[in-house]
């Protein structure tokens, strides 16, 4: 076997987490021998090093910690300041995340250097959406929670044109596959608005997803890609797809704690209950986080919340529309009941005992709390991949 190195990052998330657990206990150190890291920003939330000390001991294994900085040589608090100093106190912000590209992506991709890497990303089988894919060719991105594993670019390297024949002389050549007449007609099937890429490898993914990845592995093998070095890898025999109650199912099944700021915590305006909590990981000031989600960060950890604050100076903030020294307890009200009214007009709750319980919640598990994980599931469509996973 070729010197291939297996990584996964912890972001401080549950899918990272889930992701990490899931592995570890799917495969040995010989089948998968990962080495876990974890970026540190210096302004992560403290359930953040909690959770990575856990997995440390869940998983038996040294975490890594990758920092953008020397902080002999730069003399900065932390690799945010560092940074942030460099921009002239230009905030980052959706349109420019200089945070991810210099405190994530940058000291991740120093370490790893030139040598072969599969980079392991806990994106659900449930989500629809893309992870970070690097610039850099000796870097390859694999999905394990997804039903395809696959990257989009080694998606569209192998399904060019002319591979066609290629890969149906792979697919003759996969001993378990029972419908190759099935697959053929698909491949024949020319390329066009409807049947576009992501339809055919759907449908061929349907006929059999273990016969697909094994045709995947053969056409990598061709490539200078990390996977295709490799002699055998395990995960194409794998046909799990783990979705959104699956992490949580994973994460309560093992030593490590659910990180608290997922907790909803509950509150009242107005008479009314509701309840907040942050839906993701990252920096305790990420530009990501929703109005009530600062203010569960005010009411919730009042020196973070000051310090975030005390970032916003020169004109720069980290909302366009609001400041953080803005949010006074009037403010405050009048965001937690424009969050309340979303979730009312959501879920379609207007008496006390429906609000109870698909608002409130009965208690914290999974089932009593739909709002909660659709909340969850809402905020991901927004960040970066490298933070929040």
């Amino acid at each position: 076997m070729s010197e291939v190195k297996h990584v996964l990052g912890i972001s401080g998330g549950k899918d990272s987490a889930a992701l990490a657990i899931y592995l570890n206990d799917t495969y040995t150190k010989e089948e998968l021998p990962i080495e876990y890291y974890t970026c540190d920003t210096g302004r992560e939330l403290d359930e953040t090093y909690v959770l990575i000390e856990q997995l440390r001991n869940e998983l038996q294994s040294d975490i890594k910690t990758y920092v953008a900085i020397d902080h002999e040589s730069t003399g900065s608090k932390t690799p945010f300041d560092y940074f942030l100093s460099r921009y002239r106190g230009f905030l980052p912000s959706p349109n420019a995340r200089w945070c991810t590209k210099n405190l994530k992506l940058a000291p991740f991709e120093k370490e790893i250097g030139d040598t072969p890497t599969i980079s392991y990303v806990g994106i659900r089988g449930d989500e629809n959406r893309e992870g970070y894919i690097s610039t850099k060719s000796n870097i390859q991105s694999i999905f394990p929670f997804r039903k395809n594993i696959w990257s989009k670019d080694v998606i569209n390297k192998a399904f060019k044109p002319e591979n066609k024949e290629l890969l149906k002389s792979y697919y003759l050549n996969v001993p378990f596959l029972n419908d190759f007449d099935k697959v053929q007609l698909l491949l024949d099937t020319p390329i066009s608005k409807k049947n576009s890429t992501k339809v055919l490898v759907d449908n061929l993914l349907n006929v059999d997803i273990r016969a697909f990845n094994h045709v995947i592995f053969q056409f990598l093998k061709t490539t200078d890609y990390p996977v295709g070095k490799l002699d055998y890898f395990p995960l194409i025999d794998n046909t799990d797809i783990i979705v959104r109650k699956d992490v949580f199912e994973i994460i309560e099944d093992s030593t490590v704690d659910l990180p608290n700021y997922y907790r909803p915590i509950e509150y009242e305006v107005d008479g009314e209950k509701g309840k907040y909590f942050r839906s993701r990981s990252g920096c305790f000031f990420c530009f990501y986080q929703q109005k009530i989600e600062w203010v569960w960060l005010k009411e919730q950890h009042p020196k973070l919340f000051e310090q975030a604050m005390e970032y916003e100076k020169d004109g720069f903030s980290w909302m366009e529309d609001i400041r953080l020294e803005d949010f006074t307890e009037e403010r405050i009200n009048a965001i937690k009941r424009e969050h309340l009214k979303g979730l009312k007009r959501k879920y379609n709750t207007n008496n006390q005992f429906d609000w109870k319980n698909q608002i409130i919640g009965v208690d914290r598990s999974i089932e009593n709390n739909e709002a909660w994980l659709d909340e969850i599931t809402d905020a991901e469509q927004d960040g970066c991949a490298s933070c929040f996973i």
